[in-house]
């Protein structure tokens, strides 16, 4: 079945497609956001604390459960299942899982698209096109509509070409090119005045406010959200991965790059959040928050670059194609849990099932521009604080209590013959049956009230 579905060529191909799943707007874009509204340093220090000791054993949980049933996430959940209600609750889990993925693509394409305006706008800008330049970046209608058409486009280019010649050729090629752009941002921005006092607020953590509950949950949450998880990404993925590869070993490398990314990014936005500041804007209130919150890409960044002069177009480009990279690297994972899941259920051509589940997710975006106002937040609301939490917990549970203790075994095996000789299987286990879904538990709460 393997060789019918396709199957990752190398580990470098599945952790740059899996790094590139985990690493999108969330690290990009969230990460820094996050960081500068709780805590700038202490924020940095717990987030990388709770990525490896507890979003990584959620992380491997889908990534075994995919592995192990070789298909896509409904039918690999019951292939783990004995009894009817066991069928059943992976039905709930997988399908939901997918739905979830999909709900996230149709808001997620909105705002690729704004990013892949916006990368266009310094070139009309220095073209001396100033209405284009206003059009571009209006966020309106008509131009939200062009621009998320296009970029599901770029999107279902990808994932009708499959596996190995489309998720990951593509996934080598935009990696290493995100990793390089983000670099030489962060190399120019340094040279800027007000950079070194972001940097000291980015890396000096005052221990004081650690232990915080909001900043330990926002922490949490983002380490959680981050890695794709709750969505039957990583199960789907996890499902192409070769036996003789060790999960353990692969799980880690993808965590350390997602972790690592989300640190540069914060290495360049909030310098650059100062550097603004020492150029007159007002990045924070007089309590001390950030004021933009999650529109600082849209607001605060682009009058940074405007600040910049003719080389602030250059600077600007740069960035937003950044952006419009990480969007893509995540966007190909979450069209592909339910192109597989069509493919392997209806037994459709790849090809028809990308088009037609690319034109019903297209269609739902279609219908949240159209109302932004009311269905834009809603969306994100239930697909993010609702669904990925749940969907998570879900999948721990069905790992921790459902699943027998000598299959699972018998699974990590493959590809890493010393596993109950490790530190991971003497620790993992326990994480997953009780710390995840308790820890996950405490994301949904803090939520929803």
């Amino acid at each position: 079945m393997s060789a019918n579905r396709g199957e990752f060529t190398s580990r470098f191909g599945f952790i740059m497609a899996a790094a590139g799943s985990a690493v999108g707007l969330g690290n990009i874009w969230g990460f820094p956001t996050q960081t500068a509204s709780n805590g700038g340093a202490a924020f940095v220090l717990a987030y990388l604390v709770l990525a490896f000791c507890l979003a990584y054993p959620a992380f491997m949980a889908e990534l075994v459960i995919g592995r192990y049933g070789r298909a896509n996430a409904v039918e690999s959940l019951r292939k783990m299942s004995n009894k009817k209600w066991q069928h059943q609750f992976s039905f709930v889990i997988g399908f939901g899982g997918i739905l979830c993925a999909a709900l996230i693509l149709s808001f997620y394409g909105i705002i690729a698209g704004w990013m892949m305006s916006y990368t266009i706008e310094p070139i009309t800008t220095l073209a001396g096109l100033s209405e284009a330049s206003t059009w571009l970046t209006s966020q309106s209608t008509v131009p939200s509509l062009i621009f998320t058409a296009i970029f599901m486009s770029l999107t279902v280019y990808i994932i009708r070409s499959g596996v190995q010649n489309g998720i990951e050729k593509w996934s080598k090629r935009l990696m290493p090119m995100l990793i390089l752009l983000l670099i030489c941002l962060i190399i120019y921005v340094m040279t800027l005045e007000g950079a070194s006092e972001g940097l000291n607020a980015y890396l000096n953590p005052d221990f004081s406010k650690i232990f915080e509950p909001q900043l330990l949950i926002s922490a949490l949450g983002q380490a959680f959200f981050s890695l794709s998880l709750g969505t039957s990404v990583m199960i789907i993925y996890g499902s192409y991965i070769s036996k003789k590869e060790n999960l353990v070993t692969l799980g880690a490398q993808v965590t350390l790059i997602d972790v690592s990314i989300a640190f540069l990014a914060g290495l360049l936005v909030i310098p650059a959040m100062y550097v603004a500041q020492a150029q007159g804007l007002q990045i924070f209130s007089a309590d001390g928050s950030l004021i933009s919150g999650p529109d600082l890409v849209f607001t605060v960044l682009p009058s940074l670059f405007d600040g910049m002069g003719f080389m602030g177009s250059f600077v600007a480009l740069a960035f937003f194609a950044l952006m419009s990279i990480a969007a893509l690297t995540s966007s190909i994972s979450m069209l592909e849990a339910p192109v597989s899941y069509v493919v392997e259920r209806f037994k459709l051509p790849r090809n028809k099932a990308t088009l037609i589940t690319s034109l019903i997710i297209l269609t739902i975006s279609i219908v949240i521009i159209f109302n932004m106002q009311t269905l834009f937040g809603f969306v994100v609301t239930l697909a993010t604080e609702y669904g990925q939490p749940i969907i998570g917990m879900f999948c721990c549970i069905f790992i921790g209590w459902i699943w027998h203790r000598s299959k699972i075994i018998e699974e990590l095996k493959n590809g890493y013959e010393d596993l109950e000789q490790g530190l991971f299987w003497k620790i993992w286990p326990w994480y997953v049956k009780f710390v995840c879904p308790l820890c996950i538990s405490l994301v949904f709460l803090n939520s929803v009230l």
